[in-house]
């Protein structure tokens, strides 16, 4: 990763689900960033969005790495 390093949607679900997934990537040394509206949204005291649609970003470089992992999530997880 560089100044260049870009991030890239990998996942939008619910923050359960999110934590999960970022538990099998942190197995596999792949960084990973949370963008959650509900919760930034409660704290700045509106409404911000739905507590379904957490997003979960890595970096585009860890991408192939990352998708063997997300199948393997969805097959456990049944989505």
């Amino acid at each position: 990763m560089d100044d260049q390093s870009k991030h890239v949607k990998f996942f939008v679900g619910s923050l359960i689900q999110i934590q999960r997934l970022q538990l099998d990537l942190d197995d596999s040394e792949i960084p990973s960033l949370v963008k959650n509206n509900f919760q930034s949204g409660l704290r700045s005291g509106f409404y911000g969005g739905s507590p379904s649609q957490v997003q979960l970003f890595i970096y585009e470089e860890d991408l192939e790495k990352a998708k063997p992992i997300l199948e393997s999530f969805k097959k456990v997880m049944k989505l």
